[in-house]
Parts: structure tokens; C-alpha cells; sequence
């Protein structure tokens, strides 16, 4: 696993992104967006920065982190959002399994997911995002503490009995409005699922609202578990509800396209800022929940952590892979993070 780390370590953030393009096609519709959302959470310029600092809790301090950032701390809980979660103990067996074949990120990935494959039985798109998500957890915690962790799962027997068409459907489904739901108008409904491994983890937005004011209606106590949750806001960390603080943003894990789309002068601007996402999608996977408006239910998952980390996150096209012509291709020795 050693020498598996220090390969995997000659690769940049804009090489991981170009892997998991590369493998987008392949992906099983369940976990694709999962797994962008989940590199998105534990960016590696971000643990990079933190590594390389000389005072890091000067430089946590800077960031202004709040929350579980490190990932060091949640091995084995960080993906339980995968449905293929309830195949991690398989995919952290097949990282540490000799014969691994040390190639570019996305044969390497689709070699992983091809062995856990084999133990699990099921078809190997169901754990090409998990297999990308343990090898990018090895590359940031190294290979004592991924190897340490004793690779338990997180999720309950009923959320494991769930197959992928059952949540695929669920996330797909809107709350029925009753017989004259078309009278509703502005009264209608909806229902926001912030954690699909718990059957209570839901609250109600009406039409057009914004998430995050809908997450009020949920009054039960959420800061004993998660000290950013102010008591009487829900489960969401929010502080400003102007797109200022950066605390409420979330992973859409369904349901995108039931949003607002982006405003460009508000949410978009200020996901830059804070380092979250660079993107031109009218409705990306990655939303500030006090400006998301909901016209339709929709799964989201909650961060762990929040902080302002543009100065040490690089856009895509700044931190892409040197050479254009191998996708995935490792970088030069001089961009290198540290073994």
C-alpha cells in the first residue's frame, strides 16, 4: 500500500477530476452524483494546503474551518451518502490487495472497483465511485490510517435492503398535493431528504422557498451532534441567509432540477469565493441551501465542515493535468505533494 500511495500522490486535483469524467459513462446513476459531491466535500487542495503548512492550526484558523474537515477522523463514515457504502469493507480490501496495477487514475480505479467487484458480487459499476473515493481517502490519510480503520459501515439493515431502483425512485418522487393539488398554487408541498439512511431525516418546504428557511420547521436538537446547528434552524448550519457566511452549503443528491436555478451576482459569485465549486452549471450539484428555492422534493446531504478556502483551492482549468494527450496523467515532481 506504500508504494500505492506514493503513486497515487503524483497526482494533482485537475488529474482526480479528469478521472472521474473519464469514468462518468461507467458510473451507475446512483452514485454519480454522490461522488462528485463527496470530492467536492474533502477537497485535495485543501488537505494538501493543511499539510504543507507550517502552522496548521494558524492556517485552519485563516480558513476560518468549522466542523469535521479532517478526513483522517471519518474513514470509514465520509461516504455512507454511496449507495455503494454498504460495499466499503470490500473496496477497502481491494485497495490493499496485492497486484493492484500502478497506471493512471482511471484504469487504476476501474482495476479497484473490478476486484472488489469479484468479493462483493455485483457489477463493477456499482463500485467505481467507492473505489475512487478509498483511493483518494488513501491519498490524504496514508496508508497507516487507511489501513487502522477497521472498515465498519455506517448505514442501518433497512437502508441496506434498499436496491438501486427503489432510491433511484425515491429521489425522483414528489409529495402527492391530494385531489385538488392543482388549487394548491403557491401552497404546494414538498418534502427535503438531508440524510436517505434515516427515515426521520426529512422536513417540509412550500413552494419557492428557500431550503434552508424550510429547515426551521424542524425543531428537534441538532447541535448535540453538530455543534455549527443553531438551535431553532434545523438540521442545516446557516448563520447570515444573504449567501455571506458559506456554513449552509449542501450535496444535491437528487432533485436538481427541482431548484432555482443559480443567480449569478449571489450564489454563484459567492460559491467562488468560498472555494466550494467553480462552475457554470444553471443547477450544480453543490447549492448554498438560503438561496436554493425547492419546486419539488429533493435528497441533499449535509457537509461536515465549512470555511473559506478559495486561497488554497484552484479552479479546474488551473490545476488540470500537464500533459492533454493521457488523460489522468500524473504530474510533473515539482507539483508534487510531499511523501
Amino acid at each position: 500500500m506504500n508504494a500505492l500511495h506514493d503513486h497515487l500522490c503524483r497526482y494533482d486535483a485537475g488529474a482526480w477530476r479528469e478521472a472521474i469524467d473519464t469514468l462518468s459513462a461507467e458510473i451507475h446513476p446512483i452514485d454519480l452524483n454522490a461522488t462528485r459531491i463527496w470530492f467536492a466535500f474533502f477537497p485535495l487542495d485543501l488537505q494538501m494546503a493543511l499539510a504543507e503548512a507550517s502552522d496548521p492550526q494558524e492556517t485552519e484558523r485563516k480558513l476560518g474551518l468549522m466542523g469535521r474537515w479532517r478526513l483522517a477522523d471519518q474513514i470509514d463514515e465520509s461516504h455512507r451518502f454511496l449507495f455503494a457504502h454498504r460495499y466499503w469493507p470490500q473496496v477497502k480490501s481491494a485497495v490493499g490487495k496485492d497486484g493492484i496495477p500502478l497506471v493512471n487514475l482511471a484504469p487504476l480505479i476501474s482495476a479497484v472497483a473490478e476486484t472488489a467487484a469479484r468479493t462483493a458480487r455485483v457489477d463493477r459499476e456499482f463500485l467505481l465511485g467507492m473505489s475512487a473515493v478509498a483511493l483518494m481517502t488513501l491519498r490524504q490519510v496514508g496508508p497507516a490510517a487507511f489501513a487502522a480503520a477497521p472498515g465498519s459501515i455506517a448505514i442501518s439493515d433497512r437502508a441496506r435492503a434498499m436496491s438501486p431502483h427503489q432510491v433511484l425512485r425515491r429521489r425522483a418522487r414528489d409529495d402527492g398535493q391530494g385531489l385538488f393539488g392543482f388549487l394548491r398554487g403557491l401552497k404546494k408541498q414538498w418534502t427535503v431528504t438531508f440524510d436517505e439512511n434515516d427515515p426521520q431525516a426529512h422536513f417540509t418546504v412550500i413552494e419557492g422557498q428557500e431550503i434552508a428557511s424550510g429547515a426551521q420547521s424542524d425543531q428537534r436538537d441538532y447541535r448535540s451532534r453538530d455543534e455549527r446547528c443553531i438551535p431553532g434552524e434545523g438540521p442545516i448550519p446557516v448563520e447570515c441567509r444573504a449567501a455571506s457566511c458559506g456554513t449552509c452549503w449542501v450535496g444535491i443528491l437528487g432533485g436538481a432540477e427541482k431548484l432555482s436555478p443559480v443567480v449569478d451576482r449571489d450564489e454563484r459569485r459567492r460559491m467562488k469565493v468560498f472555494g466550494y465549486i467553480d462552475s457554470s452549471e444553471e443547477r450544480p450539484l453543490i447549492r448554498l441551501a438560503c438561496q436554493a428555492r425547492a419546486h419539488g422534493g429533493v435528497s441533499l446531504v449535509i457537509p461536515p465542515w465549512n470555511g473559506l478556502i478559495a486561497s488554497c483551492v484552484r479552479s479546474p482549468s488551473e490545476s488540470a493535468a500537464p500533459d492533454r494527450s493521457d488523460r489522468g496523467s500524473p504530474v510533473s515532481r515539482s507539483q508534487s505533494a510531499p511523501r
